[in-house]
């Protein structure tokens, strides 16, 4: 017989990225958050059913993990990764149904994150992220794995409370590292919109956030009080594997411990999963990208936009870039 505290039901939350460092393309965040009793809150052992921490299972599970392990750059490797990333988000629809097309995962998961219209409309060649979805499998039969998710996390009573993206293309980028001529600040930026929407929507229950550590940073706390002026922020560890710290609204309604770790993706589902929908959000992106300039010239090869294969493609697009009325300068990373 489990004790009662055991039933007490802890909230988590974890965010990571993707794309930081690339040339091209976007840099995308994703983020999860969940209820659980506190005994099951390791959901890697209590969603075992369905749930698996390294892809080759031949039994069907998902896998949630570091996109790295999840995604390879193959048929099998996306279609692992847009399993898991659509099967999750499909909890948060009333009716469970997955995302209809990537503009609605990029720009409208939540619509509170996403950049503005006019931020969009100054990036063309993301326009085939209107393309249906699920783009590597059948949709009944992702419709079967969402209904086997959903009832595995409602037998353990676990709850899937929020999730989703935020997607910020290089334009919008370029401008923030104009303004701060530091990567490592627009990247905290960009990150701050998630910290302060996870904080008021569910700190009120004692929320935990995990956030992946990228760079050197150890000291968080003055960013943090200016993100939640109406609060107090404490320290409780600041080295260079962990920094964490006691988030508390002044009047008592909201209270955050979150930390900030190294390769977090390691400890944390809610990492784990955020890994997940931030690398799959921008899979979809640069697909999008490619296609938009393969119009132009079907023989250009995709690229992932990484540094050394960005400059390779760059160099070979200059006729397609010509064509669509693109500069390189528009595409480039400054940073």
């Amino acid at each position: 017989m489990e004790s009662e505290n055991s039933q007490e039901l802890a909230t988590f939350a974890g965010v990571d990225e993707a794309g930081l460092g690339p040339l091209l393309g976007p840099l995308c965040f994703g983020y999860s958050v969940f209820r659980a009793p506190r005994a099951r809150a390791d959901l890697w052992q209590t969603l075992e059913s369905v749930v698996a921490r390294e892809p080759g299972s031949r039994d069907g599970r998902l896998v949630v993990a570091d996109s790295k392990v999840v995604f390879t750059r193959n048929e099998r490797g996306a279609k692992r990764l847009e399993r898991t990333a659509l099967a999750f988000l499909a909890l948060l629809d009333p009716r469970r149904e997955p995302l209809a097309d990537g503009l609605r995962l990029a720009w409208h998961s939540p619509e509170e994150l996403a950049v503005e219209d006019s931020v969009r409309d100054a990036h063309p060649w993301y326009a085939e992220l209107a393309d249906p979805l699920p783009r590597h499998q059948e949709r009944g039969s992702l419709e079967l794995e969402i209904e086997r998710l959903a009832r595995a996390l409602a037998r353990e009573s676990v709850e899937f409370l929020d999730g989703g993206v935020r997607v910020i293309p290089e334009g919008a980028l370029n401008q923030s590292f104009g303004r701060t001529d530091n990567k490592s600040q627009s990247a905290w930026e960009e990150l701050a919109p998630i910290l302060t929407r996870v904080f008021h929507r569910h700190g009120a229950q004692g929320l935990r956030l995990s956030v992946d550590r990228q760079g050197g940073r150890s000291h968080y706390g003055p960013l943090l009080r200016s993100l939640f002026p109406d609060c107090r922020v404490r320290a409780l560890r600041e080295s260079e594997a962990l920094s964490a710290y006691v988030v508390a609204a002044i009047d008592g309604s909201r209270r955050m411990r979150v930390a900030f770790a190294e390769k977090g993706e390691r400890h944390s589902f809610a990492i784990a999963l955020g890994s997940c929908l931030a690398k799959y959000a921008r899979e979809l992106c640069m697909d999008a990208f490619n296609a938009n300039f393969a119009r132009h010239d079907g023989s250009l090869s995709p690229t992932a936009g990484y540094t050394t294969d960005g400059r390779r493609w760059l160099a070979e697009a200059q006729g397609a870039l010509s064509l669509a009325g693109v500069r390189a300068s528009d595409l480039m990373r400054t940073r």
